[in-house]
């Protein structure tokens, strides 16, 4: 497969899946049997974002021959996908426990799979239990499979309406923030402010490492996505421009708890700091971290 063709099935397919329409089905049912892995790979992503729209059990079937497949990559997506249909996918319980035992797999295809077999296992548990949940949003018994799926992706309650309508305002939400993104530093970083763009430009004067606006769980059941996240030094920025709006800072407050209970070493910059935000990153850094010419320091947040 010529390499132009393999990138417009790809899109295709994952638009079938962003589609939340069961009518995308049988064309990623092809697709799972692609020369292509990478069509292969997103096949399985997006049944799996299908869940509770297709056909549970088909997509199942589907998906299974998958965690054999030859390349790592699918057989993760594969394993990722299969934990969406909860106690439907039971019958897959002894191919991923293969998965995760095998001493020459790939760590992250071990670690997809284990996830998978503790997703189907709990929706068993509460399908065996007859343990009643209800949906977060609008308060409707939901079944084990939706249970699943739910705490899957949200670590939250939802029926599987609810879950669409959540899973489409978050992924609107990030597409809204990527749009956002229109200031390019000189490192070649793309942000969404002023602000944003002198902090990547300063930390990449200092050769610091930093990923921008990564989603990360640091305390369970809730997901945050840091302006800027440290992996050398275990540590995250979070440039604070909206000095002005009370919902602004009461979101502030809600992340900065966050933080604080998952124990994580946080620098704050804010608006009114601008004038000196080279300087003023610099000097809060160096309270958690070894930087050139300053030696680190213990301290909390500023």
């Amino acid at each position: 497969m010529n390499v132009a063709n393999e990138k417009r099935l790809a899109a295709y397919a994952t638009k079938l899946g962003e589609s939340a329409s069961a009518s995308g089905f049988t064309e990623l049912s092809d697709f799972t049997r692609s020369d292509s892995p990478l069509v292969r790979r997103l096949a399985a992503s997006e049944l799996g974002k299908l869940a509770g729209i297709v056909d549970s059990a088909a997509s199942v079937d589907l998906l299974r021959p998958l965690l054999g497949d030859a390349h790592p990559q699918v057989r993760q997506y594969a394993a990722k996908a299969l934990g969406t249909f909860g106690a439907t996918a039971t019958d897959t319980l002894p191919d991923l426990d293969d998965l995760c035992q095998k001493p020459a797999e790939k760590d992250y295809v071990k670690r997809s799979a284990e996830a998978a077999c503790k997703t189907i296992r709990e929706a068993l548990r509460i399908m065996e239990q007859g343990t009643v949940h209800q949906c977060g949003r609008c308060g409707r018994t939901v079944t084990a499979d939706e249970f699943a799926r739910a705490q899957k992706a949200f670590q939250r309650t939802y029926c599987d309406p609810c879950f669409d309508k959540v899973f489409l305002k978050r992924r609107n939400w990030e597409t809204q923030v990527e749009l956002n993104k229109t200031i390019q530093a000189a490192n070649g970083a793309v942000v969404q402010s002023e602000g944003e763009r002198i902090i990547a430009e300063e930390l990449a004067a200092m050769d610091i490492v930093f990923r921008y606006d990564n989603r990360f769980r640091i305390i369970k059941g809730y997901a945050i996505r840091p302006d800027f996240y440290l992996p050398e030094f275990d540590l995250y920025i979070e440039y604070w421009g909206i000095e002005d709006n009370l919902d602004y800072q009461i979101g502030m407050l809600e992340k900065k708890k966050l933080y604080q209970q998952a124990g994580k070493k946080l620098v704050s910059l804010y608006a009114h700091e601008k004038p000196r935000l080279r300087e003023t990153l610099r000097d809060k850094l160096s309270r958690h971290a070894r930087l050139p010419g300053k030696v680190a320091e213990g301290g909390q947040e500023p």
